[in-house]
C-alpha cells in the first residue's frame, strides 16, 4: 500500500527531472575553459601574456571554499606562493575596462536578454582594519545593522566603498555585476595624502568624484556600449540627487529612483520666473524661484492625506511564497537644480509590516500604474547580485591594498558572476524541468539554479587539488625562501637609509 508512495518521492530527486543532466554537468570544466578563452585577449599587454593567471584566478573564486585570496589560489591550485597571482592583480598593467566592455558586449549580444534588462546603481562597504588600503576611510557602512544618526544609511565604519552597477533581467533570473568605481573620499585628494596615493598606485589622473557622478559615469558607459537596459534602479543615496535624475532624463535614460521620505513634490506644476521688482532699494531679483501659489510637500506627508488611495498588489511571486504590499500612485512635480520644473510620477510602497518606500520615476504620462509598481520594486535583485559575489565568488576575501589591484579583483568578480549567470542561462533553456514537479510540490515557482548550485556542480569536475606530502614540503620551502628574501631585501633597504627595525 505504501510502496507506490515512497517510490514517488524517491521519484522527486531524480536530477534529470530537474533538468541537470550528466554530460552537461561533466562539460562545465570545459564551458570554464571556453569562457575564460574567449576573453583571455583582455589580459593580454604589448609584451606579455597574463591571461593564464586569469583562469587560476577564476577557477579559485568558483570551486575554493574561502580565503580567495592570490597566495591561497595559488597556493592550492597550481602549487605556487602566490607571486604570480600577485603580480598578476597588483602590477599587470592590463585594463579592467577592457574586461568590463567585453563581458557588456556577451550580455548584449545574448538572445535572452536584449529586452526586459535594468541597470542598478548602488554601493557596497567592506570593513578594513586600517586605512592604509586605496579609498579607506571612516564613511558609511550600508551593510551594517545601525543607521547612522544623520541619514540612516548605515554605520560609520573604516571601509572601502565601491560604486557598483549590476545588470538584471528579471524575466530570467539574471543578475551580473557590470562595473564598479572604488569611491575615494574627499580627504584622499588632500596634500597629507599624496605619499600615501602614490604608494597605493592611485592613478594620478583620479579626482575626487561623488558617489552619484561615479555611477552617472558607469551608466553612460554603459549606454554607449549597447548594453540593452529598459531603465535604472537606484536607492536612495542615488535617487536624492536631483542633477543625477535630470540628467540621465536628458540623455534618454528611464529611471526609479528610491528618493528620501523628506524629499519635497508639488501636486501641480508649480510656475517658476524671476520675481517682479517690488522695492527701489536694493539689487532687482534676478534669481528664478516659484513665483505662483503651489506649496511643495514632503513625500511622507502623502501617506496620511485622506485623498490618497491604495491598492494591494502582489509585487511577485517567490520561493519565500507571494510578497504583497500597498502602492499609492500618482503624478507629481519637482525642481531640477536650475530651477526647471520636471514632472515625475511617485510610487508610495507600504508593505504589510507598515515599512515605506518612496520611489521618483520619468516614466511617460500614460504609463499604467501596474507598469509603474512593477518598475519601482525591482532593485532587489542588486542585493542578490552583492551576496553571490561576496559569499560565493570571494569578493570579500580581498586583502591587497592597491588601487590597481582592487580594480583588477573587481572586474574578475565581474566575470565571474556572467560565468555564473551564462550557465543558468544556458541550462534553462537547454535542459526543461519536469513540469510534473510543480504539480508534486503545488508551487507556482520552482527554486531556481543558484551560484552555490552551479559552484557545487563544477567543483565536482574541477576539484581543488590536494597535496602530495611532498609537494607540500616543497610548497612550504618555497614559501620560506620568499619570506627570507623580503625580509632580507628590507633589511638592505634600511640599512641605506641609516636606521634599523
Amino acid at each position: 500500500m505504501n510502496e507506490p508512495i515512497l517510490d514517488h518521492l524517491r521519484d522527486v530527486f531524480d536530477p534529470e527531472r530537474w533538468g541537470l543532466p550528466l554530460a552537461a554537468v561533466q562539460g562545465l570544466a570545459d564551458d570554464l575553459r571556453s569562457f575564460w578563452s574567449g576573453s583571455r585577449h583582455c589580459f593580454k599587454t604589448r609584451t606579455r601574456d597574463t591571461s593564464e593567471h586569469a583562469f587560476t584566478y577564476w577557477r579559485g573564486q568558483l570551486t575554493m571554499e574561502d580565503s580567495r585570496n592570490f597566495a591561497n589560489i595559488e597556493r592550492h591550485l597550481t602549487g605556487g606562493d602566490g607571486q604570480g597571482l600577485q603580480q598578476f592583480l597588483t602590477d599587470s598593467p592590463w585594463l579592467s575596462r577592457g574586461v568590463y566592455q567585453h563581458l557588456q558586449a556577451e550580455i548584449g549580444a545574448h538572445p535572452a536578454l536584449q529586452t526586459g534588462g535594468l541597470l542598478i546603481l548602488d554601493e557596497s562597504a567592506d570593513t578594513k582594519a586600517g586605512d592604509h588600503s586605496a579609498g579607506a576611510s571612516r564613511q558609511h557602512n550600508g551593510r551594517l545593522g545601525t543607521p547612522a544618526p544623520s541619514t540612516g544609511a548605515g554605520e560609520i565604519d573604516l571601509c572601502q566603498v565601491a560604486t557598483c552597477l549590476t545588470y538584471a533581467h528579471p524575466a530570467s533570473g539574471t543578475w551580473v555585476l557590470v562595473d564598479g568605481e572604488l569611491f575615494l573620499p574627499e580627504a584622499w585628494f588632500t596634500p597629507a595624502w599624496a605619499d600615501l596615493r602614490q604608494t597605493l598606485d592611485i592613478p594620478a589622473e583620479r579626482t575626487f568624484a561623488t558617489k552619484p557622478a561615479l555611477g552617472l559615469t558607469m551608466i553612460l558607459r554603459a549606454q554607449v556600449s549597447g548594453l540593452p537596459f529598459d531603465q535604472v534602479a537606484c536607492d536612495d543615496l542615488y535617487g536624492r540627487n536631483r542633477a543625477l535624475r535630470a540628467t540621465l532624463a536628458a540623455a534618454g535614460i528611464g529611471y526609479a529612483a528610491e528618493v528620501p521620505a523628506d524629499t519635497q513634490v508639488y501636486l501641480q506644476a508649480p510656475r517658476v520666473g524671476v520675481p517682479r521688482r517690488r522695492h527701489k532699494k536694493g539689487a532687482a531679483p534676478s534669481r528664478p524661484r516659484v513665483v505662483s501659489l503651489q506649496v511643495a510637500h514632503p513625500v511622507r506627508a502623502l501617506v496620511r492625506r485622506q485623498q490618497t488611495d491604495w491598492q494591494r498588489v502582489t509585487v511577485r511571486a517567490s520561493e519565500r511564497g507571494a510578497l504583497v504590499a500597498d502602492f499609492h500612485v500618482r503624478p507629481v512635480w519637482t525642481l531640477a537644480p536650475d530651477m526647471t520644473v520636471r514632472p515625475e510620477w511617485l510610487v508610495i510602497r507600504r508593505d504589510l509590516d507598515g515599512k515605506l518606500t518612496y520611489v521618483l520615476l520619468n516614466a511617460p504620462p500614460d504609463t499604467p500604474a501596474v507598469a509603474l509598481i512593477e518598475r519601482a520594486c525591482q532593485r532587489y535583485l542588486t542585493e542578490r547580485a552583492f551576496q553571490d559575489a561576496k559569499s560565493e565568488l570571494g569578493w570579500a576575501d580581498f586583502q591587497a591594498q592597491s588601487y590597481r589591484a582592487w580594480d583588477h579583483h573587481m572586474a574578475l568578480t565581474a566575470a565571474a558572476t556572467w560565468f555564473i549567470a551564462g550557465v543558468k542561462l544556458k541550462w534553462r533553456a537547454a535542459y526543461a524541468r519536469d513540469p510534473q514537479l510543480q504539480r508534486q510540490f503545488e508551487l507556482e515557482i520552482l527554486p531556481a539554479l543558484s551560484t552555490a548550485n552551479v559552484r557545487d556542480l563544477l567543483q565536482s569536475v574541477l576539484p581543488v587539488p590536494q597535496l602530495t606530502p611532498q609537494q607540500a614540503r616543497e610548497a612550504v620551502a618555497t614559501h620560506l625562501v620568499h619570506r627570507a628574501r623580503s625580509t632580507r631585501s628590507r633589511l638592505k633597504e634600511q640599512q641605506k637609509h641609516g636606521y634599523s627595525s
